[in-house]
């Protein structure tokens, strides 16, 4: 074998851990097995029964991410640091859940004020006590200020975009992110033009500053918010005024 050849296997063995990345195959292969892809592919359940009978696999998941320490992390490219946080808001949103399924409707059972699951420092995270919070508001949205990543994270809600059916990974985020924002806006039940008004998600009203100008923002995916060619010139032309549609905060369960 070419002695170029040895030393760069060599040097590949020897990479730290940093310069490699993080391994998500675990949770992948519990998302390929147990979430239910609805709707021509806008919408998803996961089974939480099927994910409970592999608790054990989630849990070395979790636990792996756990070991990972923020110098680690901020050795990894900016696609590889979303990755793994989006993943991680996902694999420990539905570990929250299991710890009280399958008595359990919704996420917010666990308490608004007291309990809540989304303040609630219930794992750790590069080195310290951390919430699902923390992973959205203080990383994903402060540091990287991407509004897809609205449609990656999952709040375990049937009105929550949809769990995707494979994890996030660096190589690929941008066409996951985009087709996760398609996916989820040409859903009819939570996204569509009626009677010349633009009823949207009311995540556009909760997080408004992520996406003004938000006409704009909206006229970028026209194409999937209306059928019809009229219908998709208006919202070009930001003259449908938005109406934002009821949050449903039922677990998104596909029980048996």
């Amino acid at each position: 074998m070419d002695a170029r050849l040895i030393l760069a296997a060599l040097l590949w063995l020897w990479l730290p851990s940093a310069a490699l990345g993080f391994d998500h195959q675990a949770w992948d292969a519990l998302l390929r097995k147990h979430v239910v892809v609805l709707q021509g592919g806008s919408a998803s359940q996961l089974r939480y029964a099927g994910i409970a009978a592999e608790r054990a696999a989630l849990r070395a998941y979790l636990d792996s991410l756990s070991r990972i320490q923020e110098s680690e992390f901020e050795a990894w490219s900016r696609e590889e640091q979303m990755a793994f946080l989006v993943n991680a808001y996902n694999a420990f949103t539905v570990e929250k859940i299991l710890t009280r399924y399958p008595d359990i409707r919704s996420i917010w059972d666990f308490g608004k004020l007291f309990g809540n699951p989304f303040k609630d420092e219930f794992f750790v995270l590069l080195g310290a006590r951390r919430s699902l919070d923390w992973i959205e508001h203080e990383k994903l949205r402060k540091v990287y200020r991407e509004p897809r990543i609205h449609y990656a994270v999952n709040c375990a809600a049937v009105g929550c975009p949809m769990l995707r059916e494979e994890v996030y990974t660096a190589a690929r985020l941008e066409a996951q992110l985009e087709e996760q924002a398609r996916r989820f806006l040409s859903d009819r039940s939570r996204n569509r033009l009626r009677e010349r008004q633009l009823e949207v998600s009311r995540i556009f009203d909760w997080f408004k500053q992520d996406f003004e100008p938000r006409e704009k923002y909206f006229a970028r995916y026209a194409d999937v918010l209306a059928a019809e060619p009229g219908q998709q010139e208006l919202v070009r032309k930001g003259q449908a005024p938005l109406r934002f549609l009821d949050y449903d905060w039922s677990l998104n369960d596909a029980r048996p």
